[in-house]
This record gives structure tokens, C-alpha cells and sequence, in this order.
């Protein structure tokens, strides 16, 4: 049995929305498609005036559509304040994930690299190992960490975390459904060569799908498995 056929209800957590696409579409895809539960905590919303009101509700229905494609059955919004949550209290962001993760129950967690070169990234990882912690027995059974471009691959290389992944999931049915989700948030692609665009998106797939003999996979750290 492979680890995918272990996963049942799944919960990605993202620090901003189009990073669970990013990092997880294809898998969340693919296990939506074979009936799993999947859901997605997206921890942080913009907030004026850093970001417009219009901006922000853009980015929600983008979120939304893109949700729908991939077959995500419920979406949280923590609503913590975007790119600043070191001004949030650690206890008040540990309890709010704490919480969610209590109420969804997943056997499989899904979250951000700690070596992310976006703090809020660091944070939320920092905050989902403490609601994951295995003290009883409805702690998630697995924890993974998931790869975010123009993020995970600006870590420092010998300084910071690297990003070394031990589980590729093939996505090849699936990319185009991943990418047709990464289009529906049209305020955040961008154009080729830049990291954030459909072909860089596709480029990644295929390398880390190349590296296991699939077409096209994404890849992830796995952080610890409770058999």
C-alpha cells in the first residue's frame, strides 16, 4: 500500500492563498478523485493598506474557483494578517491551528517548508508541529512538507534548511487540472521566466516526476509517519 492509498482525510495548510496549489495541487487533485476528504486552511487574508479591499476579494474568489477544481470539500480561513505574522502572538497562532487541526482530525497534515525565505512560511510550520504533536491519539498519523516555488528554493544553502525530499507523489492525470487551478489565481501568475508562471509550475512537476520515473510528480519532505 502506498503512502497515498494511507492518506483519507487530508488537511493542507497554507500561509497564503495559491500556496497550497502551488505546492499540493496535484495531490489534492488526485486524492479528491478517488473520494478522499481534503481540505485546505489557508492561515493569513490581506488587509488594507497593504493590500486594497478589492485585491483581497479578488484573491478569495480566485481562491475559491481553484478550490473547486481540485476538489477541496471545505476551506478555512484563519484571516491572521498577511506577510505579518511575527506581530501575532506565537500562543494566539498555535492555538488557532491547534484547533483546526482538532477539529478536521486528518490523518495526513500537509505543510509549508520551515526553511522557507518567507517568515510567515517559517511561522505557520513552526505552529502546525505543535497542533501535530503526537500526545494522543488523534494526533495526524503523517506530517509533510510541501515545496513552494519563489519560496522553498531561495533557502540559504549550508545556513538554512534544505529542502531534501523522501516522497514523490505522481501527479501525471493531474497536472493539467494543477495548473488550470494555478490560472484561476490570475492576479498572482506571472510570465515566464519569472518562478510563479504555468511553465516553471510544469518544468518542477516534470523534474521531480523525472527523478522517479514519472511524468510528472510533486514532492515533499516527510516529517514523521505514526504507524
Amino acid at each position: 500500500m502506498s503512502i497515498v492509498d494511507r492518506m483519507q482525510r487530508v488537511l493542507v495548510i497554507a500561509p497564503h492563498p495559491d500556496d497550497e496549489i502551488l505546492g499540493v495541487g496535484g495531490t489534492m487533485a488526485r486524492l479528491a478523485a478517488a473520494g478522499r476528504d481534503v481540505e485546505v486552511a489557508i492561515v493569513t487574508r490581506g488587509a488594507p493598506p497593504r493590500f486594497s479591499a478589492a485585491d483581497v476579494a479578488r484573491v478569495a474568489a480566485e481562491a475559491a474557483t481553484a478550490h473547486a477544481l481540485v476538489g477541496v470539500r471545505r476551506t478555512h480561513w484563519l484571516d491572521f494578517p498577511a506577510a505579518a505574522l511575527d506581530q501575532v502572538p506565537h500562543a494566539d497562532l498555535n492555538a488557532a491551528i491547534g484547533a483546526l487541526v482538532a477539529d478536521v482530525a486528518p490523518d495526513t497534515l500537509f505543510v509549508p517548508f520551515i526553511g522557507d525565505v518567507h517568515l510567515d512560511h517559517q511561522l505557520v510550520f513552526n505552529a502546525a508541529m505543535v497542533a501535530a504533536r503526537p500526545r494522543d491519539g488523534n494526533c495526524p498519523q503523517r506530517v509533510l512538507a510541501y515545496e513552494t516555488l519563489s519560496e522553498t528554493n531561495w533557502y540559504a544553502p549550508g545556513i538554512t534548511p534544505t529542502f531534501a525530499p523522501n516522497v514523490h507523489i505522481g501527479i501525471a492525470d493531474q497536472l493539467e487540472t494543477k495548473l488550470a487551478a494555478f490560472a484561476a489565481f490570475a492576479s498572482q501568475v506571472q510570465a515566464f521566466p519569472a518562478e510563479r508562471s504555468p511553465e516553471a509550475l510544469r518544468a518542477l512537476a516534470m523534474l521531480r516526476g523525472a527523478t522517479v520515473g514519472h511524468a510528472a510528480a510533486e514532492a515533499f519532505m516527510l516529517i514523521r509517519e505514526v504507524g
